[in-house]
């Protein structure tokens, strides 16, 4: 199965979830994806899904300078992004759970 396609499908979801707790720059969120077992997630991909979740207000960002290298861009999840990542959780919760069930139907 090509995984990609389940990945646009959980993007936001996941990226949501990577800040939830903590801000992070873009390499740290791709980073936490990927030791979180998305190992084909792409940079790209995460990148463009940080800018258009910090369009749509359910982020914020800033920049911190760095003494190693360029300055780093953080995220950190806004409260509009608090909603969307519950509703999207809820969303997962019940498709993944939908899924599973067909699925051991369909085996048993």
């Amino acid at each position: 199965m090509d995984s990609t396609q389940l990945l646009k499908g959980v993007l936001d979801l996941t990226v949501l979830a990577v800040v939830e707790h903590e801000d992070a720059y873009g390499y740290d969120v791709v980073r936490k994806l990927r030791d979180g077992g998305l190992n084909d997630v792409g940079d790209a991909s995460v990148y463009g899904t940080l800018r258009r979740l910090y369009s749509a207000g359910a982020l914020t960002s800033y920049v911190v300078p760095s003494e190693s290298g360029p300055h780093r861009k953080y995220y950190g999840i806004t409260p509009v992004g608090r909603d969307q990542l519950k509703q999207q959780s809820d969303d997962w919760s019940v498709f993944s759970s939908t899924v599973t069930s067909i699925l051991e139907g369909a085996i048993a």
